[in-house]
């Protein structure tokens, strides 16, 4: 039987003489059709001329033009705008492994093991520059991108910046379709946000992309405890829209179809999408991928700013923690302006800081180059400064190669402070091979005091009482990591 369609407005100016204390919602909706005990029976003609007979209501199927007109929506457009420029990127990670040496000569596995890892990422260019997530490259022996058609090709890694997940990669290819780049700088907490990407990889069957929808949670997030990644990240977008194992490095898009951040991560209890996904904002990603293009790595702005470390528990505690001044290193761009040890910031350039989390999350997104107007609270008055970022001092410094796969720099006094390296002298290690970390023990950021017995003052003693002691036997280094002192001892070969 067919319900026939009543126009609840047509009888809306009729309430008020209609209703009578026992007339319930049931009998007014029926009102047009039956009539109902209880209501008013005087219902003069004109006002029963304006109800709509049977006769003209619809009935039978909605038509099926309008069904499939209905289908197509705001996200379906945006989905077919960005879909076709989301790949899977795909790596092959080589692993250390003990060796059965009886299965070993006799044929068996030789210490190695190769891992097959999987990953999302969008073209940005059209001559095949793909964005995807830092750790999904990371350690990488070797690199492929696999377009939706199943077009695979061999990848190449132009840049990578750890700091904020982010790894560009490029294909030989041309006319690639490209994901259109928005803007997060104004994002409305509740719009719609897709998630893009390519989840548990060739387990579903093919490379088509997958697609979930949610909103935009909240801006500006700072996630201090354990993602997917292991990493931590800041000034994030949160969504709602489900991102799982293989979304990494996807792109998260509007309702019109733009990218606005990048997939990276999920807090959960369980390893699988509870619905706290995150994504790195595109303007913070455009300034990566333009400096990861133009110079294969990212150019680390630098003030001279350390803060006080919050004396805290827990993530909670921390987050409460305000962001005072602990150290300010002599020659750096806020000894220039005047910023001084206990002053408390509270705001740069248009933002506010509340804690050491939102003074991070500002240093993200400042160029060197830039003029940063901080605002500190000092002796219960608030002062305005200037801050003229600049690079690292590690950046400028003189490197030395040693052993053809790390780079030492000289330890200098803006270095020393601003790392908060305890040693006065020393050569710090700037680059480092994965080989050589592996095989030596040592990482970026060490700074080698001693070799031998001989005391090292520069980068380039460094390198010579390698070579010196490398030529009569085994090479003894002390080095300094965490403010705590190590040693370690290799051959050259």
């Amino acid at each position: 039987m067919t319900i026939p369609y009543v126009n609840v407005m047509s009888i809306r100016p009729h309430i008020e003489s209609l209703m009578s204390p026992r007339t319930s919602l049931v009998c007014l909706l029926s009102l047009a059709l039956v009539g109902c005990e209880g209501a008013n029976p005087s219902l003069s003609e004109a006002q029963s001329r304006t109800l709509p007979s049977a006769s003209q209501l619809p009935s039978g199927p909605v038509p099926a033009q309008s069904v499939a007109a209905s289908r197509r929506t705001a996200i379906t457009t945006a989905v077919e705008r960005v879909a076709p420029a989301v790949v899977t990127v795909q790596t092959e990670t080589v692993e250390r492994v003990p060796v059965d040496f009886f299965e070993y000569f006799m044929g068996g596995r030789s210490g190695e093991r190769r891992n097959a890892g999987i990953g999302s990422g969008f073209v940005v260019r059209a001559d095949g520059v793909i964005v995807t997530n830092a750790h999904v490259v990371a350690g990488a022996a070797r690199v492929s991108v696999a377009m939706r058609d199943g077009t695979t090709y061999d990848a190449t890694v132009v840049g990578v910046d750890e700091s904020n997940d982010l790894a560009v990669v490029r294909i030989k290819a041309q006319a690639l379709p490209v994901a259109p780049l928005g803007r997060s700088s104004d994002l409305i907490v509740g719009e719609w946000s897709i998630a893009i990407g390519n989840p548990f990889g060739f387990v579903l069957g093919n490379n088509e992309p997958s697609v979930s929808v949610g909103v935009v949670s909240a801006v500006g997030r700072n996630l201090a405890g354990r993602s997917e990644s292991g990493g931590a990240y800041i000034d994030m977008i949160q969504t709602d829209a489900a991102i799982n194992p293989g979304n990494s490095g996807g792109p998260l898009v509007n309702a019109s179809g733009e990218v606005i951040g990048v997939n990276s991560s999920i807090y959960s209890p369980s390893g699988g999408s509870v619905g706290l996904g995150f994504a790195i904002p595109i303007d913070r990603t455009k300034r990566i991928v333009e400096d990861l293009l133009e110079h294969g790595s990212v150019r680390q702005p630098w003030v001279g700013i350390r803060l006080q470390t919050p004396q805290a528990d827990n993530a909670r505690d921390a987050a409460k923690a305000v962001a005072v001044v602990a150290r300010v290193v002599p020659g750096s761009p806020a000894e220039r302006a005047g910023v001084k040890v206990g002053d408390q910031v509270v705001g740069a350039g248009t933002r506010p800081v509340r804690n050491p989390f939102d003074w991070e999350a500002r240093l993200l997104d400042i160029r060197v180059g830039e003029t940063l107007p901080i605002t500190v609270r000092r002796g219960g008055r608030e002062v305005r400064l200037s801050l003229q970022v600049t690079d690292a001092p590690e950046v400028s410094a003189q490197k030395v190669t040693v052993l053809r796969e790390l780079q030492l720099i000289t330890l200098t006094d803006a270095i020393r402070q601003e790392r908060g390296i305890a040693s006065s002298a020393g050569a710090l290690v700037y680059r480092i091979s994965e080989r050589i970390r592996d095989e030596i023990g040592l990482q970026e950021g060490d700074v080698i005091a001693q070799v031998g017995q001989s005391r090292i003052s520069t980068a380039e003693a460094a390198s010579t009482a390698i070579d010196r002691y490398g030529a009569r036997g085994p090479v003894f280094l002390v080095f300094e990591r965490n403010r705590q002192y190590f040693q370690t001892s290799f051959y050259l070969r």
